[in-house]
């Protein structure tokens, strides 16, 4: 997903990459046109790094792809290697897109780039995913490592990302309706976009999908002749109180529960384990895998706050913080809210435009004791409080921001707060929390 534009021409860059970003912007009429030529004239500028790249693992999916990286890179980290990471879009500060070998890419490490990179345009139409994307492979092709966790924007044929032709896996996580003015409003296209990622002869996962998105998925593997690795197939995962229990034709591993709490998390969780086992680096070990799921991390997926915001609620009261934002991920929020029936439920929900509202709190509502919509100054294309009431029946109540929403909060007894509905809402939340 490419960055949010800046907010108004009052905006002040706060450090040089911000600048040249914002600076960017200018060079395309759309934030996201979907296409591969721009990106490949840019690469061939600045020699190709996209040929000198570690292994690289590349994730798509509407919902999980971000988790299924987490796990990916928890586990090579776990076996002592060196991990370079490619995610979108960032909650507090641009950075957090970049990880090299470990470490998120220095402020002076990403303006150079993103100087260099801009000067090998000179000035020629680009959308800024992609000049980020170019400086993301520029920087992972001149720093060593021993694997690439590359996760797709948006889609996945005509992604930025798809300019790597054969990575070592592939992963493709849960499908479903989002992003429907790229895409298109069927499923069935939806698939196949995501599909694209799928490469001659290179391995692919993919968890749990609906029978229209698994055909398709199935179908694109027979013609580039990639193996699929299926869950209830090739694969499964089976999460109970001991613990994750996974297996394929290599055996059966007895693991730790992931780190990230939902059901849905041992269907990513299983998607990172099949590609790894299917690409089979002489690193990897049960031990990594089992180390990899215990100290997964992948902030605003089911994160527990214990900042300044939640030290507003009473003593006992817990403030959580979900980025899913489409029917999918209310669908998998609702999975795990059976868990927290021990006590009343609030939910503050802010989302972005062009959502389906309502499609995403369907499955929320008769877990909530509460629902409240938000829309926090500084949250990026904001849907206005009064379309979330709407899209809830009219059961929500304005926040109208967060702040408010926790102030009306009945006192009662030790209750749980989850702020849901956007990534973008996630940032602002986390910003307020502490995070920045």
């Amino acid at each position: 997903m490419g960055a949010p534009p800046p907010p108004g021409a009052q905006r002040i860059a706060s450090n040089r990459s911000e600048a040249i970003i914002d600076r960017l912007h200018g060079l395309h009429p759309k934030l996201i046109d979907l296409s591969l030529g721009r990106l490949q004239r840019l690469l061939d500028a600045l020699g190709n790094p996209e040929h000198r790249l570690p292994p690289v693992v590349h994730v798509a999916g509407t919902n999980g792809k971000g988790s299924t990286c987490a796990f990916l890179r928890a586990i090579g980290e776990a076996a002592g290697q060196r991990v370079h990471v490619y995610t979108s879009p960032h909650l507090v500060r641009f950075h957090e897109r970049i990880r090299l070998a470990g470490a998120l890419v220095s402020e002076a490490a990403l303006a150079e780039a993103l100087e260099e990179v801009e000067l090998r345009n000179q000035g020629q139409p680009i959308t800024v995913f992609e000049v980020t994307t170019a400086v993301a492979l520029l920087l992972f092709a001149r720093v060593p490592a021993d694997m690439l966790v590359l996760e797709v924007g948006l889609g996945g044929r005509f992604d930025a990302t798809n300019v790597v032709d054969r990575p070592a896996a592939c992963c493709i996580a849960s499908i479903s309706m989002d992003h429907v003015e790229f895409l298109g409003d069927r499923l069935d296209g939806i698939a196949a976009e995501k599909a694209g990622i799928i490469k001659p002869g290179v391995p692919c996962a993919t968890g749990a999908q609906d029978p229209v998105a698994l055909a398709v998925l199935e179908a694109e593997a027979a013609t580039q002749g990639a193996p699929l690795l299926r869950r209830g197939r090739e694969w499964q995962a089976v999460l109970g109180a001991d613990g994750l229990r996974f297996s394929d034709a290599r055996g059966t591993l007895a693991l730790p529960a992931p780190a990230l709490p939902g059901p849905h998390q041992a269907d990513n969780a299983g998607i990172a384990i099949a590609a790894l086992r299917a690409w089979n680096p002489p690193w990897l070990s049960e031990a990594a895998i089992a180390e990899g799921l215990r100290r997964a991390e992948w902030p605003a997926r089911l994160q527990r706050l214990h900042g300044v915001l939640a030290a507003r609620l009473p003593p006992g009261w817990e403030l959580w913080l979900d980025g899913g934002h489409n029917a999918g991920a209310g669908q998998a929020l609702a999975l795990h809210l059976p868990a927290w029936a021990d006590r009343p439920l609030h939910l503050v929900v802010g989302m972005k435009q062009s959502k389906a509202v309502a499609d995403f709190l369907a499955p929320l509502l008769p877990f909530a004791t509460t629902l409240h919509a938000i829309a926090e100054p500084g949250q990026h294309l904001a849907t206005p409080v009064e379309q979330i009431i709407a899209a809830s029946g009219g059961l929500a109540q304005p926040g109208p921001t967060l702040a408010e929403a926790l102030a009306k909060l009945p006192a009662a007894p030790p209750a749980r707060v989850l702020v849901c509905g956007s990534l973008y809402l996630a940032g602002e939340v986390l910003k307020l929390d502490g995070a920045a």
